[in-house]
């Protein structure tokens, strides 16, 4: 079972930018899919950026301002967000897949965007 420590959550004003940063406790090699979802009060989870080897997608409601990348050397998963809005304010968590496997969650790292 890996275990995932996401960072870089804070209050930032609209406009703003932040980087999450998702640290695995293996290597993320082992898995095909690596992704951030997140939760606002009130509301479902919701994907926000995945990627995997066929390359990467993102939640409507971010492309062109979020980026979501990778390194393998250190076992990290970023997400880069550019332009917030109050509308991203949620916990934001990271998600790893691997086949026949069940997946694994972070804990969550809480993004509040003031207007």
């Amino acid at each position: 079972q890996v275990q995932l420590v996401e960072s870089g959550g804070g209050l930032v004003q609209a406009g703003g930018s932040l980087r999450l940063s998702c640290a695995a406790s293996r290597s993320i090699s082992m898995f095909n899919v690596m992704g951030w979802y997140r939760q606002a009060p009130g509301k479902q989870r919701e994907l926000v950026a995945v990627i995997r080897s066929g390359g990467t997608n993102y939640g409507d409601s971010v492309k062109g301002r979020f980026t979501i990348s990778i390194d393998n050397a250190k076992n990290t998963v970023y997400l880069q967000m550019n332009s917030l809005k109050p509308e991203d304010t949620a916990v934001y968590y990271c998600n790893v897949q691997r086949p026949f496997s069940t997946p694994s969650w972070g804990q969550g790292t809480q993004v509040t965007v003031s207007s």
